[in-house]
Parts: structure tokens; sequence; C-alpha cells
């Protein structure tokens, strides 16, 4: 893995709660930290992504177009649609 050394201030009480965590994991409080910030910025992508979604499928005209979609695939078995 790549990694690169940062410097952040962090309140001392949370600097403890990491180190008796990370003993209890048997790793280091860089391996730790790193996996909680890798597990936060995985979860954040989940939520942008899902918002984005959420934005386009709120859009009224977009849900029907998909709708229509679906319904033109649904009766292609049925002689309608495209020939192909």
């Amino acid at each position: 893995m790549n990694t690169q050394k940062v410097a952040i201030t962090i309140p001392k009480h949370l600097v403890m709660t990491i180190d008796t965590m990370s003993r209890q994991q048997g790793i280091s409080r860089s391996r730790l930290i790193s996996r909680m910030l890798e597990e936060k910025v995985a979860e954040e992508k989940k939520r942008l992504l899902k918002d984005a979604y959420d934005t386009v499928f709120s859009d009224e005209s977009l849900c029907k177009e998909q709708l229509e979609t679906v319904r033109w695939f649904e009766g292609a078995d049925e002689g309608e649609g495209q020939e192909w």
C-alpha cells in the first residue's frame, strides 16, 4: 500500500480512545485510523451516489420516461416494439 504521513490535531480524549481500541485489536494507531477513514469515505461515497440517484429519479418527467421504457420492453415479447 502506498502511504503518506500527515499531521492532524485531535482532542486528547479521542486519542486515548483510539489507543485503547488499537491495543484491543492488536493493530497500530495509524492502521486503526486508516481503517476508520476508509470505512467513513466508503459510506460517504455511497451516500453521495444515493443522493445523486434520488435527485435524478425525483424528476417527474424522467420517472415517466423510465416507466414508458419499461412498458415498451415488457410489450416487446407480445409482438409490440422493435422487430429484431
